[in-house]
């Protein structure tokens, strides 16, 4: 059969003759959403022209551009579609699990593959030949090219095949270099896996005392029983490039590296020869960052990813049940991000908000925002108490700040930005335990910036930094400012830090954006022709009389008006839109903290209490 490369262990050794179907191809026609339909003599017949391929994990089933001359059913493994762009960069698709059928438009159609499709781990597929599918077509006619009929449509559609068989997610453990405690972090991470589902850890000394990891083709051993009875299974390396190790890296999923956080970040020798194996661009990467069980602050990633992809660095403390738990739900796509907006004092809604979440057990593991919604943002991401916050920021919010000479700004900024570095000190964005980021306008490449690096209170100063109120913040020679000119919550960031950054596909998670900007509406008198200054002073003065806007009113308005504007967006990339009541309290109110904050928390409680139960909860 035509497959790339050719590099296929056969099971069945006849060819182009009926033979008695596998019980295990059965199994997965019978589960399969678009097959599982037809009757149990079609099913048998179909079952009698599909001949069984091992795949070892690395190798290529179909490389784009080849002439589609087969078709298959994944009958074990996981398998990744993938494309190199135009410049030959690395694409990542979506996963084919088991159950799934792919190559049946090329098939029919006589068209190229349209992507490379790599084993992810030893896989075993179902092959059909298309002069085995003429044949068989034969003998049910109606019943097969109905099921084809709709298999074509679903893909045209970008639908994917919803299969019932369950299957667990694998993960593989393995140190950097020696003495990197991966035995630690595969025991931290089952235990919390197990918090969420059925989870089993698999030691080295278990499997390599297993006799079933040496066999050239594996058949159905104790590792498939093993991957349907449990949902997760963490198989821990042993630190070298034993066959264990190397089953272990080929049947993951996913690869979990664990350093000491301030070991060498030289590349180690298994490292090194784990990276050679085929497939090694496929899988998904990690990298966990251990720490003593009392550290404080972790110690900033920057340096480990420098000459490796890793999708993400996690900084776990030692034995820390909630460090393990937040990871074990970025792994599974089930991590929480909460994205706060700005709008002046109103922003201390988020305050309760994020109280009601702490109160529905909803665990926040990714925090974003801009403006107040950085400012309030980066304490939580510290660890400050919820009133706390709200004290240290009313105090920072009513310490003023001095007009200067308006050649750059209104105002100097410089108490703002003094208090921020007070507030913050040292700390870094990216050395935090919980993740966080934010969102500011770029006027120099007219973009929004995402600060997730360097210095906490650089990136909180420019975020609050409204143009033409406060200074531009100087960053890597462009000028940055409050981002509420194009996003004022900034959903799309945390879709992109939710997802899978390699995968060209929708974040996973759920993001539960918080918006207190209002929308109200801002005109004057119609019968004026012009703004009058005396006009705007006077409506200070006398209560009553109509409103004019005064230039604090029109900046922010020109500030926030892209955000306003993005409203329909915001909402469509949220799971979660919470917009609490709080226009009757103006943009200056800081006093009134606590009350907007309990406005927040009543309003979100009942939100809250309207949710589904998919939220993961800590």
């Amino acid at each position: 059969m035509a497959l790339c490369g050719d590099r296929f262990a056969k099971v069945d050794c006849g060819m182009s003759e009926p033979r008695k179907p596998d019980e295990r191809v059965l199994e997965v026609l019978r589960a399969s959403s678009a097959f599982g339909g037809l009757d149990e003599r079609v099913l048998r017949d179909l079952g009698e022209f599909l001949e069984l391929q091992f795949v070892p994990g690395g190798n290529i089933v179909y490389c784009e551009g080849d002439q589609a001359t087969t078709m298959f059913f994944l009958v074990s493994g996981r398998l990744r579609v993938s494309r190199r762009d135009k410049n030959g960069a690395l694409q990542l698709y979506n996963e084919i699990r088991p159950g799934e059928s792919v190559g049946e438009t090329g098939l029919i159609l006589q068209q190229p593959r349209s992507a490379d499709i790599t084993a992810l781990r030893d896989s075993t597929v179902a092959m059909l030949s298309r002069a085995d599918f003429e044949r068989v077509l034969t003998l049910h006619p109606l019943a097969l090219n109905r099921v084809f009929a709709q298999a074509i449509y679903n893909q045209l559609r970008h639908s994917s095949q919803v299969v019932e068989r369950r299957h667990a997610q694998i993960f593989v453990v393995i140190p950097v270099a020696p003495g990197a405690d991966s035995h630690a972090a595969a025991t931290g991470l089952t235990s919390a896996f197990a918090r969420i589902g059925r989870a089993h850890h698999v030691a080295p000394a278990a499997g390599q005392a297993d006799p079933d990891i040496t066999c050239a083709w594996p058949g159905r051993d104790r590792y498939d029983e093993l991957e349907e009875q449990f949902d997760f299974l963490i198989y821990e390396a042993d630190g070298s490039g034993s066959s264990w190790t190397r089953r272990a890296f080929r049947q993951a999923d996913q690869v979990i590296f664990v350093a000491d956080a301030h070991a060498s970040t030289q590349v180690g020798d298994l490292e090194q020869r784990l990276s050679e194996e085929p497939g090694f661009a496929m899988k998904r990467k990690h990298l966990v960052l251990l720490h003593p069980a009392q550290t404080a602050e972790p110690a900033g990633p920057a340096r480990w990813r420098e000459g490796r992809e890793f999708e993400r660095v996690y900084p776990v403390r030692q034995q820390n049940r909630s460090d393990y738990t937040r990871l074990a739900r970025f792994l599974t796509g089930t991590a929480v991000g909460v994205v706060l907006g700005g709008g002046g004092a109103r922003g201390f809604a988020h305050l309760g908000v994020l109280r009601a979440l702490e109160q529905s057990g909803i665990v926040v593991d990714l925090i974003g925002g801009n403006s107040m919604g950085a400012l309030i943002g980066a304490q939580y991401a510290c660890g400050v108490p919820l009133d706390e916050i709200r004290e240290r920021t009313m105090r920072f919010a009513l310490g003023g700040e001095r007009p200067t000479i308006p050649v750059i700004s209104i105002v100097s900024g410089r108490r703002v930005e003094r208090d921020l570095q007070k507030m913050f000190g040292d700390r870094q964005v990216d050395g935090l335990w919980r993740p966080f980021f934010a969102a500011a306008c770029n006027l120099s490449r007219a973009c929004t910036t995402v600060q997730d690096s360097g210095p906490l209170w650089r990136a909180v100063l420019a975020s609050n930094s409204p143009v033409g109120l406060f200074p531009p913040v100087v960053y890597k020679g462009d000028l940055l400012v409050d981002g509420a000119i194009l996003e004022n919550v900034p959903v799309g960031a945390m879709r992109v830090r939710l997802g899978t950054p390699l995968e060209k596909r929708r974040g996973n998670g759920t993001i539960i954006a918080i918006d207190v900007d209002v929308q109200d509406y801002m005109g004057v008198d119609p019968s004026l022709t012009r703004l009058s200054a005396w006009r705007t002073i006077q409506g200070y003065f006398r209560p009553g009389m109509p409103a004019s806007p005064g230039i604090g009113d029109i900046l922010y308005r020109a500030g926030h008006i892209g955000g306003l504007n993005q409203r329909g967006r915001t909402i469509a990339q949220s799971d979660h839109y919470l917009e609490p009541p709080v226009a009757a309290f103006p943009l200056m109110a800081y006093r009134h903290a606590a009350e907007i904050a309990e406005v927040g928390y009543r309003y979100a409680m009942k939100q809250i209490g309207q949710w589904d139960k998919q939220v993961a909860r800590g």
